[in-house]
């Protein structure tokens, strides 16, 4: 449906552009979904050469036909095709890197394909493929992004094996408790011995006696 309008818009442009070196580019078609009664711009960049003019054209998938719109020049002096409406259609220049092309007032007559071509003073002309207005229409919903779980870390469970080992990578869940409790009976009994050591010997005479008995 949409490459016949292609076709007939780039047999268009080579008779209005006859004479003058050709660029045509491969990009894809844009697809606008704007809301009816509403406004929808549209821009036509100059790409790497000096714009001198552009040229619009409007195709009409569902009757085959190319229509030229109109012509902007860098002093925005525009020149409508007969069945554009130049109170609706605004053409108009963005500094000297692209044209711009408001519809205002969108309606469903207004679905198709806008194309343009800049010129470079007869020099070069660069066609491009353009937009697909689809006006009214409920654009396309995405399939939500799912973000990637981040992987669960294993947790050892330390099941003792047939020697009584822990299998390997347990060992320092076994080892560290035990260690722990070594460590704390050492440190108790070295209180214990700091403790008495510091006692004065009057109290160390009375212990031996009480022992005695």
């Amino acid at each position: 449906m949409i490459l016949l309008p292609l076709g007939l818009t780039l047999w268009t442009v080579s008779l209005w552009t006859a004479g003058s070196s050709q660029i045509l580019l491969t990009e894809p078609t844009t697809v606008l979904y704007p809301k009816l009664g509403g406004s929808e711009t549209i821009e036509c960049g100059c790409g790497n050469i000096t714009c001198d003019s552009v040229f619009w054209f409007f195709s009409n998938p569902s009757r085959g036909t190319v229509e030229f719109l109109g012509r902007c020049n860098n002093a925005e002096r525009a020149n409508y095709g007969k069945h554009f409406e130049h109170t609706r259609f605004k053409m108009t220049k963005r500094g000297t890197t692209s044209f711009m092309l408001r519809i205002i007032n969108v309606t469903v007559a207004d679905t198709g394909i806008y194309s343009c071509v800049v010129k470079e003073k007869g020099i070069t002309d660069m066609w491009k493929p353009g937009y697909l207005l689809l006006p009214g229409v409920t654009p396309p919903t995405l399939p939500p992004v799912t973000k990637r779980k981040p992987p669960v870390k294993p947790i050892c469970t330390c099941k003792k094996s047939h020697s009584g080992v822990a299998p390997g990578g347990c060992d320092s869940y076994v080892l560290w408790p035990i260690v722990g409790i070594v460590a704390g009976l050492a440190l108790a009994l070295i209180c214990s011995l700091y403790y008495f050591s510091r006692l004065p010997k009057k109290c160390h005479h009375h212990f031996a006696k009480k022992g005695q008995r």
